[in-house]
């Protein structure tokens, strides 16, 4: 049995095929072949039942993944438990929603950078349901996303870490008018309803009875600015107020009554093996996010 080996048996788990798996281990799919067979010669039982198209866990391999989780995760944190307490090491693969990208977490990495240099730290961009099941998986050991709304992965546990509001955002030359009529009047840019923000946005919508017109659905913040900012319509993001202000081609208000608001929060799994290196990350974040 080797690590490698269980981190390809985890990918089968996630991506729920042997080419998928493949892919994402950077392996061939024979190889990838050979090490599950290896695997159920040392457990002496079967692991996927390959009578249908794409391979199904059994009861056997239901366990094997819950323990190769385990040991990973241990293993994992190996580097970050032996190092110095001024000093962490280790690797930490980090997930982040394209508004943390764009806003709080570029000055976090690098102060994180500065004060920690052997650390290594990779980044990945997604939606906060998709970077969720990647931590469940232990593809990512954390991922900075929206509080969770179900259905979401069970297993994880969350921190908080800073709170955007709700804005309506339209046109400036709409600066000084009530925004919220324009949302029933004008084309309506959608925030990605797959995103936990975009339901949010969704059912507060349907909470305040208006009926919008749908005319796009990004999952970009930037583009959805960029829209707006061209006449294009109107839209409902989450924002921090500080982003807000540097936007002159937006007017904006609060969307709803209380303003909406999410909170941003870091992710990761029950058993915690990188516990330390997320706990600075954590720390960074909330040293440089909006006040």
């Amino acid at each position: 049995m080797s690590l490698r080996a269980l981190r390809t048996l985890l990918a089968i788990a996630q991506h729920g095929s042997f080419v998928r798996a493949a892919e994402a281990v950077h392996l061939t799919q024979s190889a990838v072949s050979l090490q599950v067979r290896a695997l159920e010669e040392d457990f002496n039982a079967t692991l996927f039942d390959r009578s249908r198209r794409l391979p199904v866990l059994t009861d056997a391999g239901h366990v094997a993944v819950e323990r190769a989780r385990e040991i990973i995760g241990l293993y994992d944190s190996i580097a970050s438990e032996i190092g110095g307490d001024t000093e962490l090491r280790g690797r930490l693969r980090i997930g982040a929603v394209p508004t943390v990208l764009a806003g709080v977490l570029p000055a976090a990495l690098a102060a994180l950078g500065r004060e920690h240099p052997h650390l290594r730290l990779t980044v990945s961009s997604g939606m906060s349901a998709e970077l969720s099941t990647r931590v469940e998986a232990g593809e990512l050991d954390v991922a900075i996303t929206t509080e969770p709304v179900r259905p979401h992965p069970y297993g994880l546990v969350s921190t908080v870490l800073y709170e955007d509001g709700f804005w309506i955002i339209a046109p400036a030359s709409y600066a000084g008018q009530e925004l919220q009529p324009l949302l029933q009047s004008q084309p309506f840019i959608r925030f990605e309803r797959r995103a936990w923000a975009g339901r949010t946005i969704e059912r507060e919508l349907r909470k305040m009875r208006l009926r919008v017109q749908t005319s796009m659905e990004l999952d970009s913040q930037e583009a959805i600015i960029q829209m707006v900012g061209n006449g294009l319509g109107v839209s409902v993001v989450p924002m921090a107020r500080e982003r807000l202000a540097s936007l002159p081609q937006l007017a904006a208000q609060p969307f709803g009554t209380p303003q909406k608001t999410r909170r941003l929060v870091l992710l990761e799994r029950e058993d915690r093996p990188v516990r330390k290196l997320a706990a600075v990350l954590a720390e960074a974040v909330q040293a440089h996010a909006p006040h």
